[in-house]
């Protein structure tokens, strides 16, 4: 039987903007020529011209970057040091994963304004939509206007965000997994501060986020391609870099289509 793929993560690419500058990530390019010099500490002696092809030893990359720098799935312990009444949160090493490869789900939340804090009833309509009978365990993906302006100087302060009731509603049937094209599932930063200077009420920072700790669940940020999805009939592979005691792990999200 033959499968479709659908790349759901972002390059990570310093000179695209998918993060306000002070968490940019830097990559330091080598190349066959550059790394003789590691050669040499296990063949002591031996030059460029005598290795096969003289190309020199091998090409290399260093980074210096975040857990939460390119396509990301946040652990428990991200938002929260307890979870699920009080249980120590999960760091990424932890997260269960059978967590991570099941079907997925795409709700279309494009036309909400950008700032929007969607709630339950706005999630219920949504799946809906979909004519799907969410699954415990299924992956939901939120399908913003995040997805279309990567890279764009406006990024990070584009799509909607997911409040802390509309979170609860997908964790209370069982979700333990999300996703989402912009930056933060919960609302852009420039849209929440002028609420909470508004109102006072800083309990709306990171709402989403923080309705992990009544109930523990991961979720991914800065996916790409969600345009490209059907509302069913995927599934979803996003397990994370295994990183001690982590907060997030790198993930190459993928859809995949029998």
């Amino acid at each position: 039987m033959s499968r479709r793929f659908v790349d759901l993560s972002i390059t990570l690419d310093p000179s695209v903007i998918t993060d306000p500058p002070f968490m940019r990530p830097s990559i330091q390019y080598q190349t066959h020529a550059d790394t003789m010099a590691e050669l040499q500490t296990f063949f002591p002696g031996v030059t460029a011209d005598e290795v096969p092809g003289g190309k020199g030893f091998a090409a290399s990359e260093t980074l210096t970057l975040s857990t939460h720098n390119g396509t990301h799935l946040d652990a428990p312990w991200h938002y929260h040091p307890t979870m699920n009444g009080g249980e120590r949160a999960i760091t990424i090493d932890e997260v269960p994963l059978d967590w991570c490869f099941r079907p997925g789900v795409k709700l279309d939340l494009r036309a909400m304004p950008d700032g929007h804090i969607v709630t339950a009833s706005e999630i219920a309509n949504a799946l809906a939509d979909t004519g799907h009978d969410l699954q415990p365990l299924d992956i939901v993906l939120v399908n913003t206007a995040a997805g279309a302006a990567l890279g764009q100087p406006d990024f990070l302060g584009k799509g909607c965000g997911i409040g802390r009731e509309a979170t609860l509603y997908l964790t209370s049937r069982g979700v333990r997994v999300t996703g989402t094209d912009a930056w933060s599932w919960d609302a852009p930063f420039a849209h929440t501060a002028r609420r909470v200077a508004e109102s006072g009420d800083t309990s709306l920072i990171w709402e989403g986020h923080k309705a992990g700790s009544e109930i523990g669940y991961c979720h991914m940020e800065k996916m790409t391609n969600l345009d490209l999805l059907p509302p069913t009939g995927f599934l979803v592979s996003c397990f994370p870099a295994k990183i001690k005691g982590g907060s997030a792990g790198w993930t190459r999200a993928v859809a995949i289509f029998d």
